[in-house]
């Protein structure tokens, strides 16, 4: 155990809560010293109440700390993560105004520094690899319909968008407006379906370039900037962010400088995650473009993944709150450690929904598929000659009909599916129930 977030796991299922007695001796390891001011901190974080007095106190989890107000309880955060949201939940008239800090882009070296750690960097790559499928054929095509709805959907609700999943994917796959919807909305999932289209028919000539941002965000903004002139352009004139004491950079040829820099830096990163998680830091934080940055950040983050055929990052399940603390930490403090645990939280549930739908899907047997007619023939010949000997059959026409280096596994496979043969399947190889069942009585014989 090495900080006191892992000691507020041990209360998550105790009703009574614990004595300090009784967590040393679930922890024999831990100091008295060190358990003390642990719990000092998390009932400081208003994690944790006490009860009773001296000896007889007693420490119970919170009925809802203030964290996961904002964060689900399932969204495990790290010490610095508390302190962050800590600091950005203050009144916006306790938080001190900062400008846009240059040297937080220009201290980032590529493939020296690293936002994601190693472990971090392993961990998310093992959770993304699709596996031997890949980006291929029917799962490709299931993989990246998915993504159009998933993405749309969840993108858009971080923007306030009140479309259902079932509306979004309604509209993307048949164009149905839903009901009591306004014109903002729909236009902002259609833009999403356009942005991601983009991604994916382009994937191999798409990266972190001017070309690729400025059509991203092109198609994520049509029809809804003041100034349609706005869409794909770096913007030319300063803007102000809600809720936030953080003021971006007002200069044209300063935006475009750190521009430049940003994705020259981005396009440097090797890992492909670093290189996602990098643009959704830095994008939002330029403020490159009049609106629409946040939704750009998350688009182009899965332009690596999709380069790299791992799985893509959807946001399901992450707040529109969690997420804007999330940035504002980057904001106001320069600081990526809440945003950090997000984005690994929510790619560990984004890979979680894809590989559901891996399981779903099955790739056809090769083999089954190269001697299609072949073994329907045989397993035709041997149903009606119910007499004469299945083996030789199966082997005679093996071997006249199939490469030497296939034999032995098309006549295993011809043999299940003999075994599997059932009234529902006689059709497919053209026989008729009559004949099926005097093979079978032959058979018990």
């Amino acid at each position: 155990m090495s900080n006191p977030s892992e000691l507020l796991n041990d209360f998550k299922n105790a009703l009574n809560g614990y004595t300090i007695r009784e967590l040393l001796e679930l922890h024999p390891t831990l100091s008295q010293r060190t358990a003390q001011r642990w719990i000092n901190q998390l009932v400081a974080r208003g994690q944790l109440i006490s009860i009773g007095k001296a000896r007889a106190r007693r420490y119970c989890l919170a009925a809802a700390p203030p964290s996961e107000k904002i964060f689900p309880a399932n969204i495990p955060l790290s010490p610095d993560s508390l302190d962050i949201l800590a600091y950005v939940d203050k009144p916006v008239t306790e938080r001190k105004p900062v400008g846009y800090q240059i040297d937080f882009l220009d201290s980032y070296v590529p493939n020296q520094t690293f936002y994601l750690t190693l472990p971090l960097r392993n961990q998310l790559q093992k959770m993304g690899d699709l596996g031997p499928n890949k980006l291929a054929g029917t799962y490709e095509r299931n993989i990246l319909g998915r993504l159009l709805v998933d993405l749309s959907w969840a993108s858009s609700q971080l923007e306030g968008n009140t479309y259902s999943l079932l509306d979004t994917q309604r509209l993307i796959e048949h164009g149905k407006i839903a009901h009591g919807k306004g014109a903002i909305e729909t236009q902002m999932i259609l833009n999403h379906k356009s942005a991601i289209e983009l991604l994916i028919n382009t994937k191999d000539t798409i990266f972190f370039n001017r070309y690729t941002f400025l059509n991203l965000h092109s198609a994520l903004s049509e029809n809804l900037l003041a100034n349609p002139a706005d869409e794909g352009r770096i913007r030319q004139q300063a803007v102000e962010i809600n809720k936030s004491v953080f003021h971006p950079l007002a200069i044209p040829q300063q935006i475009e400088e750190m521009f430049d820099l940003l994705l020259t830096k981005a396009s440097q990163i090797q890992n492909p995650f670093e290189q996602a998680f990098f643009v959704m830091v830095h994008i939002p934080y330029l403020q490159p473009f009049i609106d629409v940055n946040k939704r750009t950040s998350r688009l182009a983050a899965n332009i690596s993944l999709i380069r790299h055929n791992l799985c893509p990052l959807t946001f399901l399940g992450v707040t529109e709150k969690a997420y804007t603390k999330s940035i504002l930490g980057i904001y106001e403090l320069t600081r990526i450690e809440l945003l950090r645990d997000l984005f690994i939280w929510s790619y560990e549930r984004s890979t979680q929904e894809y590989i559901a739908i891996k399981q779903t899907l099955t790739e056809p047997d090769p083999l089954r598929l190269r001697y299609r007619e072949i073994i329907k023939k045989i397993i035709h010949d041997v149903v009606t000659n119910p007499e004469d000997d299945s083996l030789l059959i199966i082997q005679d026409q093996v071997n006249k009909h199939v490469e030497m280096v296939d034999r032995e596994n098309v006549q295993a496979l011809i043999n299940d599916e003999l075994r599997r043969l059932h009234e529902g399947t006689l059709a497919r190889y053209h026989l008729r129930l009559s004949e099926f069942v005097r093979w079978r009585k032959k058979q018990k014989n």
